[in-house]
């Protein structure tokens, strides 16, 4: 069995205590890097519920942008993680504790990655997807996929869009080291779940399109505000 199969079968159980001390340890060392290395500024913070489900969906314009989220964050975040970061037994043991999901890009719906994603949040955890799917680049916010809404609709859970201005500066697509650019980590409030017409089971496909497209508007909003406070 490799060692991307065995994290993908402990998904539904809890990570094990020296992973999650792991977690706890990087955190605390990456909040401190990252504040004296990119002067991270994190506004609004307090969207973030201390605790309850919510899908905290973020900009993603650079591979800073996980740690980043994730060591100034008043809680643990979750997140889909790609399937080579578990190609290591090491990995496999330790992204779980820190949050991370498996996922398998090779497969167009990867059920067991969307089954992961609900059972946390319904049980109460905060769940990071990023709406525009894979990092973008550029200061215009692309299509919203369907994931966010997706889970947002079947788990009955708020959204909490967040803009990362700076980090492409500080990390682009092609780098491997970053640069001392300032980050700035904005949250906006928080967005109540698309919910059916009275009489409905589910949430018309008019009516996801509809919310899809407020979240753009709101995303984009956020990040030129972040981009404009990381350039000051």
């Amino acid at each position: 069995m490799t060692a991307f199969e065995q994290a993908r079968e402990s998904m539904d159980s809890e990570a094990s205590l020296p992973s999650r001390l792991l977690y706890v340890f990087l955190k605390g060392v990456a909040k401190i890097a990252f504040f004296l290395y990119f002067r991270v500024y994190a506004k609004n913070s307090n969207a973030l519920p201390k605790n309850g489900r919510v899908i905290v969906a973020p900009t993603h314009r650079s591979n800073l942008d996980v740690p980043l989220i994730s060591a100034t964050c008043r809680r643990k975040l979750f997140f889909l993680a790609k399937g080579s970061l578990f190609v290591t037994k090491f990995w496999a043991w330790a992204l779980p504790g820190m949050g991370g999901i498996p996922l398998d890009r090779s497969s167009k719906a990867d059920k067991s990655a969307l089954n992961a994603s609900l059972n946390a949040l319904r049980q109460g955890k905060a769940l990071t997807v990023f709406p525009e799917g894979e990092r973008k680049s550029g200061p215009t916010i692309f299509p919203i996929l369907d994931g966010a809404v997706w889970l947002a609709a079947k788990a009955e859970s708020p959204i909490l869009p967040v803009a990362i201005g700076g980090s492409e500066k500080a990390m682009p697509k092609g780098k491997f080291f970053p640069h001392p650019r300032r980050v700035v980590i904005l949250y906006g409030e928080m967005i109540p779940p698309p919910k059916p017409v009275e009489g409905e089971k589910r949430v018309s496909r008019s009516a996801l399109k509809e919310y899809s497209d407020s979240l753009h508007a709101i995303l984009q909003g956020l990040f030129d505000e972040a981009q404009t406070i990381a350039r000051s």
